[in-house]
């Protein structure tokens, strides 16, 4: 079993950054794809970033394409979302998501309902 904890959130100002780490605890963090996910009031939870174990292979979001990026750090356990250039409608609770996946799933990073394990969420606000 996983456990997914994201920090990092915050009251940031339009074209500021931030930074979300998603740490792991349990016996391994091996082979599993994790994906970042937003919810903001009234809209259903949508994706925004994942990564595979393997080769680290990314798939984003078209809203945010060339403003965030997801990296991990197998040996921390960790998966960090860099968001730069924030805008007000980033606003949105942020969660990060996990699944067993040791090969290549292709579309399925994007489906929320693909993921088993995820995090308590950390919110992210954005003012103008």
């Amino acid at each position: 079993q996983v456990q997914l904890v994201e920090s990092g959130g915050g009251l940031v100002q339009a074209g500021g950054s931030l930074r979300l780490p998603c740490a792991a605890s349990g016996r391994t963090f091996s082979n599993y794809a994790v994906g970042w996910f937003r919810q903001a009031p009234g809209k259903e939870r949508e994706f925004v970033a994942a990564i595979t174990w393997s080769v680290g292979m990314t798939y984003y979001a078209d809203s945010v394409k060339g403003r965030f990026a997801i990296s991990r750090d197998n040996v921390k356990k960790t998966v960090y979302l860099q968001m730069n250039s924030l805008k007000p409608e980033d606003t949105a609770v942020y969660y990060c998501a996990a699944r067993f996946a040791p090969t290549n799933y292709g579309d399925s990073y994007y489906n929320t309902d693909w993921y088993d394990h995820w995090g308590q969420g950390t919110q992210v606000t954005v003012s103008s």
